[in-house]
């Protein structure tokens, strides 16, 4: 039950002036802070009590003593101190192929690592189960979140889930509007800011459909709309801020839910798949290859 130090770093710029002021406290003294009672840290930092109850409310944890356990679980951990944007190595323009590729692939590494800190297995158990009851399932993205949700649509379709994509608002806006109760908009936007996003999930939400989001971690308007809320992180540096390591995160949830429905119904969901597979293998035998 770790994660309150990625957490904490991952949400700063969406945290208030004095919630801020708590936040940089806390990741300047962290193991000062798990000896400390709510009072005792609000008279340290000049803040009210209830700005700290706020704080672990904004980092999704019940209240203070959550944060806690989190604190005291990542200062247990070896590693715990490298948890932060230098974990993430800068990549150079000149240098090495082989750097090159211990560069990326160690971000990529560190960003599933750290979206395991700020993943709610109980927010992924209520995506699982509204997936698997829903008769439509629509999923919106724009850009590179485009692609995650292209790669949703494809997996959940070979399991025979009534699924749509689309990437404009247009398009999104018009599948949001003739959804009902007994469907789901599935949003995705790493920075939680996308308009087109926002707006196609109001439209949804307002047709009564269930929200599930996925955005990067912290209080954003896209996973505001949302009845289920999946967060992921990456804390990139430089050139890796254009939606590179965050991306990888990204499927990676997809595959969690993808595998969380298959779960469910595991022997009839087999035979489908089997269906598929024979469908594209018949269809390469008649030469129709792309």
């Amino acid at each position: 039950m770790h994660g309150g130090l990625i957490s904490i770093k991952e949400a700063l710029p969406t945290l208030k002036p004095q919630e801020r002021i708590v936040a940089d406290f806390i990741l300047a003294h962290p193991e000062q802070t798990v000896k400390l009672s709510v009072q005792k840290l609000a008279k340290l930092t000049g803040v009210s009590e209830a700005t700290i109850i706020r704080l672990s409310r904004s980092l999704h944890f019940k209240g203070f003593q959550e944060l806690k356990m989190r604190l005291v679980a990542d200062l247990a951990q070896p590693t715990w101190a490298l948890q932060d944007t230098e974990a993430y190595q800068e990549i150079q323009v000149e240098g090495l192929t082989s750097t090159l590729i211990d560069s990326i692939s160690h971000n990529n590494m560190q960003s599933i690592q750290d979206t395991l800190a700020v993943l709610s297995a109980k927010e992924v158990e209520r995506a699982i189960e509204a997936i698997e009851g829903a008769r439509k399932i629509c999923v919106f993205g724009i850009g590179a979140s485009a692609i995650i949700a292209q790669d949703f649509m494809q997996k959940f379709s070979r399991i025979d889930r009534w699924c749509e994509a689309a990437y404009d608002f247009n398009s999104q806006a018009t599948l949001a509007a003739n959804l009902t109760e007994h469907d789901v908009a599935f949003g995705v936007s790493y920075s939680g800011q996308t308009e087109d996003i926002i707006q196609s999930l109001t439209v949804a939400k307002e047709s009564g459909a269930t929200i599930i989001t996925l955005t990067k971690f912290g209080s954003n308007p896209v996973s505001g709309l949302a009845d289920i809320k999946l967060f992921t992180t990456s804390l990139e540096k430089g050139i890796r801020s254009s939606a590179t390591a965050s991306r990888i995160t990204q499927l990676n949830v997809i595959d969690i839910l993808y595998v969380g429905v298959i779960r469910l119904n595991f022997e009839s969901t087999v035979g489908l798949l089997e269906n598929t597979r024979k469908a594209v293998r018949s269809s390469k035998r008649d030469g129709n290859v792309e």
